[in-house]
């Protein structure tokens, strides 16, 4: 557990380096923000979340039964707070981005893709 990062994973840095080679401009890991968005395009009021398959339980209930009860209950709580911290963010004007793990292993063009047509909506 102590080598698991909560900030600059892997799929994060792929998404900020596709992203600011195409010229996009953005602040990282804002405090302030409900959640601490990895990426936050505050001009176009955009916070990009760049979340773990795993740790933010994506297709949760098809494997949750594989686990104990300590894992179970640690990802419910994340998924939990994450929930929580996106409806805070909507209900003060920011446009809300989750992208996966998968996705940016798959095609993090298509990623970057995704929050440059919410940066222009």
């Amino acid at each position: 557990m102590s080598r698991i990062k909560g900030m600059n994973t892997k799929p994060e840095l792929a998404v900020r380096r596709c992203a600011y080679k195409r010229g996009l401009r953005y602040r990282i890991h804002d405090m302030s923000l409900p959640g601490r968005p990895d990426l936050i395009f505050s001009g176009a009021k955009v916070a990009v979340f760049v979340d773990g398959d795993f740790w933010h339980g994506w297709h949760f209930s098809q494997w949750s039964g594989r686990l104990t009860p300590f894992w179970k209950e640690k990802i419910e709580r994340n998924m939990k707070r994450d929930k929580k911290n996106f409806s805070k963010l909507r209900k003060d004007g920011w446009k809300v981005l989750r992208i996966w793990e998968h996705e940016v292993k798959a095609d993090v063009e298509a990623c970057v893709d995704k929050i440059t047509r919410a940066l222009k909506s």
